[in-house]
């Protein structure tokens, strides 16, 4: 019995923290209270504090979880540039774009989490490290730390790039900032 309630306890605050992780995307930090959170795990508020200290422990624990979860999808991808390229087209597509709940936390959350505590920003530190780690393993494989600049350039013309399409109310201007930043960070790889 006792197995069975840890077991059961780890699968809910998992659920608790990837439906976390969808709405924090979709509707901010700030914009997602905890029972509106504990709802789409289908929970009522009560068993918030069994699994999380805090908000503020949660949101550490989705920003972790979420980059964890970018770089491994990263290993799906075709090896070297290939696969920086395909990781490119998909990063900047209109379907990305318009379903910001299930895409990438740093487009959807940059500015809130540079206002959160400590530990969500070493949350987000580590994992942005290893993001821009897998893009200079892939420009460079030979020397991967002489790629760095070049991965964090990458790296922030995509998050930018997705952000103000996500802005403009234009669909069309929005699309064509989608197209023009594929072509300049295909320019900027080199």
């Amino acid at each position: 019995m006792v197995r069975y309630a840890k077991e059961h306890k780890q699968v809910t605050r998992r659920r608790i923290i990837e439906k976390a992780g969808h709405r924090f995307k979709q509707d901010g930090i700030d914009g997602s209270g905890i029972s509106t959170l504990m709802a789409d795990a289908g929970l009522t508020n009560g068993a918030f504090y069994a699994h999380f200290a805090s908000k503020d422990d949660l949101v550490t624990h989705v920003v972790a979880e979420e980059l964890h979860t970018q770089v491994a999808r990263y290993g799906t991808l075709r090896p070297g540039r290939p696969g920086l390229e395909d990781l490119i087209r998909e990063y900047l597509s209109p379907e990305h774009r318009d379903h910001p709940g299930l895409g990438c936390p740093s487009a959807a959350l940059l500015d809130e989490i540079g206002r959160c505590e400590d530990g969500t920003r070493q949350a987000y530190s580590d994992g942005a490290r290893a993001i821009l780690e897998e893009i200079s393993a892939r420009l460079t494989p030979e020397d991967p730390r002489s790629a760095q600049a070049k991965a964090i350039g990458l790296f922030t013309m995509l998050v930018g790039t997705l952000q103000l399409s996500r802005a403009l109310s234009d669909q069309k201007r929005a699309d064509e900032v989608l197209e023009l930043g594929i072509e300049n960070a295909l320019a900027f790889m080199g």
